[in-house]
């Protein structure tokens, strides 16, 4: 007998229970990083800036139950969002989902470890300073997003 495969391979996003979705976070921490847009050229930049309920260790909010409370501009993910925002990093769980792909090994539904994600160079872990501790976040871009064909930032 073999085992049945995971949810998020038989499952669209829209299909999934609330558990089901929720666990598809990775826990790397990205989307919670402020971004800047060029209203010219729509072009996007990450900042090394995370929100100030960003916890940098976890790299998970601290209040993620009033997240929309807190941060009125904090933007809740949908199945119907996850393909279209380009700011979600390539290997973002729900943008790989929904574009039909598989999760990567360090996931931590794949590897069965929460810490595959630090460990992979994926999550912002130690790279990311508090909104409250800076003034002009445009001194804070980062070239970590999706760059070239490698789908991780290699910092370490």
């Amino acid at each position: 007998m073999t085992d049945a495969a995971p949810f998020w391979k038989t499952k669209s996003l829209r299909q999934m229970s609330v558990a089901e979705w929720e666990s598809l976070c990775d826990g790397c921490g990205q989307c919670c990083l402020h971004k800047l847009e060029d209203a010219d050229t729509g072009e996007i930049a990450l900042t090394n800036v995370g929100c100030r309920y960003l916890d940098p260790d976890t790299c998970q909010c601290q209040d993620y139950a009033n997240r929309k409370q807190n941060v009125p501009d904090c933007v809740q993910l949908t199945p119907g969002k996850a393909a279209m925002l380009r700011w979600l990093p390539q290997t973002c769980a729900y943008r790989l989902i929904a574009q039909g792909n598989d999760l990567y090994d360090w996931h931590p539904l794949v590897s069965g470890d929460p810490n595959t994600v630090h460990e992979s160079g994926v999550s912002i872990r130690g790279d990311v300073l508090s909104e409250d501790d800076v003034e002009d976040l445009e001194q804070h871009v980062v070239d970590w997003m999706n760059n070239g064909a490698n789908p991780f930032r290699r910092r370490r």
